[in-house]
């Protein structure tokens, strides 16, 4: 399992992984329960690879994120994305210090963290995770 073929689908919890091309688009596994499902161009999809986080300075991406937190955890689930907002922002500070806040909400950071553990469980390799990713997407 790689993060490039790991999306959100709009609407539905949890993440999928992209399994096959289909005629009308795409069909994705959850990754909670395990059923498979097509997803046609009416739903809206993120690729994890593609999302980014608000910095003070620039955008940072999703990818490098979760690689940070995986480092900090190494390997292991974070905190409960249900945690208080003090304690998920505190946390999220250890992670991205310069996050920016006015444009970074409490219900990004759980998001974040939720995705996050929902991969640790299923133990994806966060160490595989390169800065590499980022140089062939702008190539």
């Amino acid at each position: 399992m790689e993060l490039k073929d790991i999306v959100a689908v709009n609407g539905k919890p949890g993440l999928y992984e992209i399994k096959a091309q289909s005629k009308g688009g795409i069909i994705v596994e959850s990754l909670l329960d395990g059923k498979k499902f097509p997803v046609t161009v009416t739903h809206n999809i993120s690729a994890l690879n593609e999302i980014a986080i608000y910095t003070y300075e620039e955008e940072v991406p999703l990818r490098i994120i979760l690689k940070s937190i995986g480092e900090k955890e190494n390997g292991k689930e974070a905190i409960s994305h249900k945690e208080s907002g003090k304690v998920l922002t505190s946390y999220f500070r250890e992670i991205l210090p310069n996050f920016d806040e006015e444009r970074v909400y409490t219900s990004n950071i759980k998001k974040v963290l939720q995705w996050y553990n929902l991969l640790a469980s299923k133990n994806f390799d966060f160490t595989a995770i390169t800065e590499e990713e980022q140089e062939t997407e702008e190539a």
